[in-house]
């Protein structure tokens, strides 16, 4: 039995019910590599699941020669070594490039994952040279030069939209850079110019030599100076006019194995990449695909890493959305709805639960806060948003302070 290696840093539903039970379908050993087991563990203790992973091997991911040791002892090697994590994509495809494996370029994931560097790749292939800056302490920041107000403050290597904010000012500026470093000193800030203009995203899949464009999603963020997703539409196909350089960008970035998650600001002179995020969307995105496309997505992207070609795509033309509700306040869940899916002619619609009765929540103004998620697809855009409307209005969460 072919074995797929899983690198994994915290238990996440994306390889728990999206690449796990895709991988047993192709009928592989599972072998999943993680610096959190006991976290894994535990998931898998409870029952219910679509599939197990059939050995769990505690490491330090985030170093790929640590990965070698423990994988190079084992005997045989893997038919794949894939992750799905935003942090674990160089520490992967340095490990596969080590046992000759199909994989990502490491100097390109690199670049992707570390956002000044994906500034500096951008600039220094001529594409879009964006004002930016790395502080990483007070000292730093303050002889900085003085920046293109307003900037968006970010961490580095963050995810999720995690502390990252609007700042209009110096004052602005500093308050929330100092409001990380209180809780994470030495933290490698990114300071850049603010786009503005409409979210877009772009989703592809890659097997080194041919690029499917998936299509995109159209974002809506909730008001500045957060930056949390709130809603976001289906836009099938590649993008067309102006909007179509986006490919030629992630292109010349690099961009061409596996799966590949671009975000960029529609704007007066074309697209403006924000961020390129080297595997699959997320934040339940990645299950919305696989229903409105009509493709087993998981598989797919597995099929690529067991050096398969990528097969023709008959991509099912249909309307998509996604709604997050976000906490206000936080405090105590003392109720909250449950999980549902329910399906007619109109739509399909699929609620989960992120946050039950008896959890605590803290504010941190990212996509962390969600409280749950609604997907829908159907075949009529007009349609489905009504279906969606009248489910989130029984959606209800009460938080206790």
């Amino acid at each position: 039995m072919k074995e797929l290696v899983v690198l994994a840093h915290v238990p996440t539903d994306a390889v728990n019910d999206g690449f796990l039970p895709a991988a047993r379908r192709l009928g592989l050993r599972v072998t999943l590599v993680t610096d959190c087991a006991e976290a894994h563990r535990a998931h898998f203790a409870k029952p219910g699941h679509a599939a197990y992973p059939d050995e769990i091997l505690s490491c330090d991911v985030f170093n790929p020669i640590a990965v070698l040791d423990l994988l190079s002892h084992r005997g045989d090697r893997p038919a794949a070594v894939f992750s799905n994590s935003d942090h674990l994509q160089t520490s992967t495809a340095a490990v596969a490039d080590y046992f000759g494996l199909p994989r990502k370029d490491w100097h390109t994931t690199y670049r992707a994952k570390n956002k000044a560097e994906m500034r500096r790749r951008l600039a220094a292939l001529g594409i879009d040279a964006l004002w930016h800056a790395t502080v990483c302490d007070a000292a730093m920041l303050d002889t900085l030069a003085p920046p293109p107000f307003p900037v968006v403050v970010k961490p580095r290597e963050g995810v999720a939209s995690l502390q990252v904010s609007l700042a209009r000012d110096a004052a602005e500026l500093r308050e929330q850079c100092r409001g990380v470093w209180a809780e994470h000193p030495g933290r490698p800030m990114l300071i850049e110019e603010f786009i503005e203009g409409p979210l877009h995203t772009l989703e592809t899949l890659g097997d080194g030599r041919d690029l499917a464009v998936l299509g995109g999603f159209r974002v809506e963020l909730s008001p500045p100076p957060h930056f949390i997703e709130r809603e976001a539409v289906w836009q099938p196909g590649a993008p067309q006019g102006p909007a179509a350089r986006v490919l030629e960008i992630i292109r010349a970035f690099g961009v061409g194995f596996g799966a590949c998650h671009t975000e960029y600001v529609m704007t007066e002179r074309g697209p403006r990449l924000i961020e390129i995020n080297y595997r699959n969307i997320g934040d339940y995105r990645e299950f919305l695909l696989q229903d409105t496309l009509g493709i087993p997505l998981f598989e797919t992207v597995l099929r690529l890493y067991l050096g398969e070609p990528l097969p023709p795509l008959q991509l099912a033309d249909h309307a998509a959305r996604i709604r997050y509700f976000v906490a206000g306040q936080a405090g105590t869940v003392a109720s909250a709805p449950a999980a549902f899916s329910e399906a007619n002619a109109q739509a399909r619609l699929s609620f989960q639960c992120l946050r039950a009765a008896g959890d605590s929540m803290t504010l941190t103004h990212s996509n962390k806060d969600y409280l749950g998620v609604l997907r829908g697809c159907g075949p009529d855009a007009a349609q489905l948003v009504a279906a969606m409307e009248a489910v989130s209005q029984r959606l209800n969460w009460e938080i206790r302070a």
